[in-house]
Formats: structure tokens, C-alpha cells, sequence
């Protein structure tokens, strides 16, 4: 079968559209025919070295949605035939950049009928990155929610999950987004390349960081004593560390992790229309390389998602 894997590590050029062993399921296992896989950030950081494997080379992607081929002899849920969608074994397997894939039954949903397949291979790791996020920073209905990045892959479902929670949504991002946050759920729309968000907003009481640097030290001005700020980047640094414990606040990482119960909640969201999956790009597993490329840049509305398909041109 077709996979993407990284034999060394650097820039989307390293990617490898190449022949690999189809998997066999473990007995715990079931083997996905993959229709679609979600591209996420922590894609290109491993691809870049900057998240390192225990060895390489590596089928990269976490996020995947697709058909149950095959099962293990302890798999007692899912049946060859059911359509399905999950996060593969996150931080330390993966794989879904492939034809196929095999993963933990219990680390799977069935895919609402609702949903593509494309739409639901971008839910996984973005999703439960906002949720989890939300649940982080403790706020409740009627509290003041800033969202950084609100269009992006972890921001669209932010806002959403915020919405959903009675929360007051303020979002960050480029002008051309405003009348899609607005659809979305947003209470207040900051442009950021035209306003300075610490000057034109009143304080709030927490914080979805998506996107770091000065942001995160700005943020710190507006946030109110006792409030957290969720740095999703990367982790507060020492100074940044600091910084927050100075302003009376608390600032953390959310590390996403797999979670069956929560995955249910956010698939009966989408399910029954609550909550929507918004597409940038979807390209040709082929095209592992561009994908990678518009992910590092910053710009995408919602999620990159590959298909695996017969075009084999862009990544060998």
C-alpha cells in the first residue's frame, strides 16, 4: 500500500510517498481503510525534529476517518463494514498518513452518517484539543472567552464548544474572517491586523492561545486575576512563566490526549448539526508535502485534510 513516511527528519521535502507493508490488526486492533487523514500541526513539528520518534522511518498523522476491514480476535464492538473516525494512538503510534491503518478499537467512534469522511478525519486532534482546552481554563456560562487563532483547526471547534457553553466568545483573526466567526458563534471580532486586541476589548476571564509569542504576553494585560491563559503552541516559558504569576493569573498547556467519553459528546455535537466541520484544502495523499507547507503557514480556515488516491506526482 501507499503511505507518507519521514525517514530523516527537516522540511516538507523529507516526506516520502512510498510503498510500505500493508498492517495486520493485534488482537485488540482493527485495521482502518483510510478515506481521509487530518493534518495538524504536531505533523510538520515531528516531521521537523522538534517532536522526535523513537525511530524513524515513520508513517506520519494521528487523525483519520475511514472503513474497518479488518478486526482482532479480542475486538468485540466494531464489525468489518462500520465507518469510523478516532486519534491513532496519539503521542506515540500514528500512521494514518496511509492506505490503511491499524488502531486500538476502543480509541474509535462510529462516523455519524452526516458527516464525509474528509469532514470527519479534521475532528480528532482539533476537537479535543478545544475541548479539553475549555475544560482547562475553568470558565462557566456567561464568563469572557478569548480565542486566539478562532479560525484555525483547534479555534473553529473553540469557538463552537464555547458557544454551545453559554460562554461570551471573543475571537481573534484576519478581517476576512469576521463574518465566518460571526457564523460561527462569536460574541466579539478583533482584526488583528488592524487592532490591538489588549486595547480594544475589556478584560476576560480566560484564555485560548493558538498562536504564542507577544500574543501570549499581550493577553496577560486583559486577563483577570485568577483567570488562566491555555498556551496551545508550545509551553509557557520560564520568563513567560513569570510573567503570569506577576499579573495574579495561571498559564498552562493543554496536551491533548485520547479521550472515549469526551470523543462521544463532541461526535453527538456534530452529529445533530450543533457543531460543523469547516474544510481549507483537501489534497491527494500524494500531496504531503503541500499540505505540510499550508499548515506551517498559519493561514488555513478550519482543517487540511489528504485523501489517499492514484495521484502519485507531488511526494516522491
Amino acid at each position: 500500500m501507499k503511505a507518507v513516511r519521514i525517514h530523516e527528519y527537516g522540511s516538507p521535502d523529507v516526506l516520502r510517498y512510498e510503498d510500505v507493508d500493508e498492517p495486520e490488526p493485534a488482537a485488540d486492533e482493527v485495521r482502518v481503510r483510510v478515506r481521509a487523514a487530518g493534518v495538524n500541526p504536531v505533523d510538520w513539528m515531528t516531521r521537523k525534529g522538534l517532536v522526535e520518534r523513537d525511530e524513524l522511518p515513520w508513517t506520519v498523522g494521528w487523525d483519520a476517518a475511514g472503513v474497518v476491514d479488518a478486526v482482532g480476535s479480542d475486538v468485540s464492538d466494531l464489525e468489518v463494514g462500520d465507518e469510523v473516525f478516532g486519534l491513532v494512538e496519539f503521542e506515540y503510534g500514528g500512521g494514518t498518513y496511509a492506505e490503511a491503518v491499524t488502531a486500538p478499537e476502543d480509541e474509535l467512534v462510529r462516523k455519524p452518517a452526516s458527516l464525509s469522511f474528509e469532514e470527519a478525519a479534521g475532528v480528532p486532534m482539533a476537537a479535543l484539543t478545544a475541548w479539553q482546552a475549555l475544560d482547562a481554563i475553568d470558565v462557566d456560562a456567561g464568563d469572557r472567552v478569548l480565542i486566539h487563532a478562532a479560525a484555525g483547526g483547534v479555534g473553529h471547534f473553540a469557538v463552537q464548544f464555547a458557544r454551545e457553553r453559554g460562554l461570551h466568545v471573543i475571537g481573534t483573526a484576519s478581517g476576512s474572517n469576521e463574518e465566518y466567526l460571526r457564523e460561527l458563534g462569536v460574541d466579539e471580532f478583533v482584526n488583528y491586523r488592524e487592532q490591538r486586541f489588549e486595547e480594544v476589548l475589556e478584560p476576560v476571564d480566560g484564555v485560548i492561545d493558538g498562536v504564542g509569542g507577544e500574543t501570549f504576553d499581550r493577553s496577560l494585560e486583559i486577563l483577570n486575576e485568577g483567570g488562566i491563559i491555555d498556551k496551545l503552541p508550545s509551553p509557557p516559558t520560564d520568563e513567560q512563566q513569570e510573567l503570569a504569576d506577576e499579573q495574579g493569573v495561571e498559564a498552562i498547556m493543554t496536551n491533548v490526549r485520547w479521550n472515549g467519553e469526551w470523543f462521544e459528546d463532541i461526535t453527538e455535537l456534530l452529529a445533530d448539526g450543533t457543531v460543523s466541520v469547516t474544510l481549507d484544502t483537501v489534497l491527494p495523499l500524494s500531496e504531503a508535502r503541500e499540505a505540510h507547507r499550508l499548515s506551517e503557514a498559519k493561514h488555513a480556515r478550519g482543517k487540511i485534510i489528504l485523501t489517499p488516491g492514484d495521484d502519485e506526482s507531488a511526494s516522491n
